[in-house]
């Protein structure tokens, strides 16, 4: 058998096949090293400032940096509103390693709220868990001291301070300044509408009522930034650069806080209201509405429990001197008289009898005075004295409707006064149109002679009121009340424009004069307010009222003794001081309190003495108007109509 053959190897041709494959190898080598280089220098040089720009994205944030609140003063340098320190226990979930645990222990520490708790765990949803979330929005000083004790057992809870509004008179001042309480989704949404939201980044808090409200944007401030370097988890290393904010502006009001005091004590235990405008400028000098409540209870977050106890029967959530609707009752007889006097319909001589009723011919129905036994002869001067009511059927008959209804008009019922608040009604001033437009019923005869009382359909605003007696004493001249007096500037307080619309004009001017001795009468002479204001070291002229809540048939006699009391009459008093030269123009309405002259003159009173007493000046040089001369405007009442809305549980 043949022995096998021995292959020789080609050593050449293996040498050549590993040159070519290693040429192959390094080829690729190559390439790739260049696309490497190629795309290095696209990253690193071509695209450099792209790539650092998003690089320093990731690394440096901004972040807003909330606005100080402006703070707001009474005409004579009191505080009224300020920010103040408040402690808040602050969670950062991500440093906890049993949340709930640590949260359950520190309830009994505490003694936390469930509320508070429910609300934590509602805030910590949607919040990454590195940001700090509030657990206790307010603590007490005790609070703070006895967990800063034991602070070394809770790891990611701290006591972090911030500044919150603060309202040192509380109640006193409710329904002027109103509050601010935390912006929620509702308040977002309208923000955003209108383009404001990047200025409300970092702010906690927003104006919910009053001029807290009206002047947001005055007072809000302008929001900051600051630049500060993160790590890759979202944390703050360090502060790159500071923007600092703009602080709201400081406001100074035409509130004078001495008679805001004085209301508020003479109310007390009552139901009602009281305007005081100061007719030279429209400032609101007192605006006091009873009961009241204390705003600071919203500044935080208030609770079901204490929102539940202001929704009782006497409503101290609402506004009564800009909101409540009284029928203005015999305060409106010097309008209606001087109506009469402008149409010619009575003179300043003409008189009627009164016998203590009043009837028109092949009308069954009877009309009664307040005096059954009548006050026999009487003038226009007399009927405003002593308020008597057959005089004024009688004029309103004559003058009719339509007529009333047009001069009424231009007193401004019927229309917003244009007060520097949200919370604001119109009243109702009766027409033919406006009753079958609200009430779906012609306008009957008895309804006008019920009208020259100030009774019927008519309705106003006791803000209302008081605007009409400023018109009144001005002899036409019509200004727009006006609670914001300035701006704090400094130490000096830069006015704003005194605000007015186009003036009354009559055809004798001479019948101005006649109405406001009336007036005078009214306290001075043997009128329905002599007692109330007997000794004053002023003079004063005014007019009572005394608004009827329930129809009395004609046979029986008004007797509140038989009527609950929440039907009994409203007392209600207009009036003005000096006499001749007026400072003061107030309303007083009492619900449920009887005679006007005897309930709510003395509280009118009492307002005008500490206001003529104890008048003080500002501690701050005016040092220029806004406007040198009076700006006068014109307004319609879709212009003026306010957007109010109920307030929220929550906030």
């Amino acid at each position: 058998m043949p022995s096998p053959r021995i292959l020789i190897k080609d050593h050449s041709a293996e040498a050549n096949l590993f040159a070519r494959r290693t040429f192959i190898g390094l080829l690729v080598v190559i390439v790739m090293i260049a696309m490497v280089l190629t795309n290095l220098y696209y990253l690193q040089i071509s695209r450099f400032e792209d790539y650092q720009t998003r690089a320093d994205g990731n690394r440096i944030k901004v972040l807003p940096v909330a606005p100080n609140r402006g703070l707001i003063y009474d005409r004579n340098g009191i505080l009224l509103a300020e920010n103040r320190p408040v402690f808040s226990l602050q969670v950062i979930p991500e440093e906890i390693d049993d949340l709930e645990l640590t949260i359950n222990e520190l309830s009994t520490l505490l003694d936390i709220d469930a509320e508070d708790v429910s609300d934590f765990y509602r805030d910590l949803k949607g919040t990454r868990r590195f940001k700090p979330v509030n657990l206790i929005n307010r603590l007490t000083p005790k609070e703070a001291a006895l967990f800063s004790a034991q602070q070394h057992k809770y790891p990611g809870i701290s006591v972090e301070a911030r500044l919150a509004r603060f309202y040192p008179y509380g109640s006193a001042l409710t329904h002027v300044i109103g509050y601010v309480a935390k912006i929620n989704k509702k308040d977002l949404q309208k923000l955003s509408e209108a383009g404001f939201e990047a200025n409300y980044a970092a702010t906690y808090d927003i104006g919910k009522r009053g001029i807290e409200k009206y002047h947001e944007e005055k007072l809000h401030g302008k929001v900051g930034f600051q630049e500060v370097e993160v790590n890759n988890q979202g944390r703050i290393i360090r502060i790159l650069d500071f923007n600092p904010p703009a602080p709201g502006q400081d406001i100074v009001l035409n509130i004078d806080m001495t008679l805001q005091l004085e209301a508020e004590k003479a109310f007390a235990g009552k139901k009602g209201s009281v305007v005081a405008i100061d007719p030279r400028d429209g400032g609101v000098l007192a605006l006091y509405s009873s009961p009241s409540y204390d705003p600071n209870l919203f500044v935080h977050g208030i609770s079901s429990k204490n929102y539940k106890k202001l929704l009782t029967t006497d409503r101290p959530l609402f506004n009564r001197a800009t909101q409540g609707q009284y029928p203005p009752a015999s305060t409106v007889k010097p309008l209606l008289a001087l109506t009469g006097l402008e149409e010619k319909v009575i003179t300043p001589e003409y008189q009627i009898h009164d016998f203590g009723k009043y009837q028109l011919k092949n009308v069954e129905r009877i009309w009664r005075d307040h005096n059954p036994w009548g006050h026999g002869w009487v003038d226009v001067t007399k009927a405003i004295e002593v308020s008597c009511d057959i005089y004024f059927y009688d004029l309103a008959y004559k003058l009719g409707i339509d007529r009333i209804s047009e001069n009424m008009n231009e007193f401004g019922f019927g229309d917003y006064t244009g007060i520097d608040l949200h919370e604001e009604a119109d009243g109702i001033m009766p027409s033919r149109g406006i009753v079958k437009a609200l009430f779906n019923r012609p306008w009957y005869i008895g309804d006008t002679i019920n009208i020259g009382i100030g009774q019927s359909y008519w309705t106003a605003t006791p803000v209302q009121l008081t605007q009409s007696i400023a018109n009144l004493v001005n002899k036409g001249r019509r200004i727009i009340p006006q609670i914001i007096r300035g701006n704090m500037q400094k130490d000096n307080v830069v006015l704003q424009a005194v605000k007015e619309r186009r003036p009354i004009a009559i055809k004798d001017e001479h019948n101005w004069d006649i109405v406001l001795d009336a007036m005078y009468g009214t306290v001075n002479r043997k009128g329905s307010a002599r007692t109330a204001f007997r000794g004053t070291n002023y003079t004063s002229a005014g007019k009572t009222g005394t608004a009827q809540l329930v129809s009395i048939a004609q046979d029986e006699k008004y007797d509140a003794s038989k009527l609950s009391k929440k039907n009994h009459d409203n007392a209600m008093y207009v009036g003005y001081a000096p006499y001749d030269k007026p400072q003061i123009t107030i309303t007083v309405v009492l619900e449920n309190a009887g005679h006007g002259g005897a309930e709510a003159a003395p509280i009118a009173r009492k307002i005008m003495d500490n206001f003529f007493k104890d008048q003080t000046f500002p501690e701050h040089k005016v040092i220029e108007y806004l406007g040198q001369e009076p700006e006068e405007i014109e307004l319609t009442k879709a212009e003026l109509k306010p957007v109010v809305e109920p307030p929220d549980a929550e906030n």
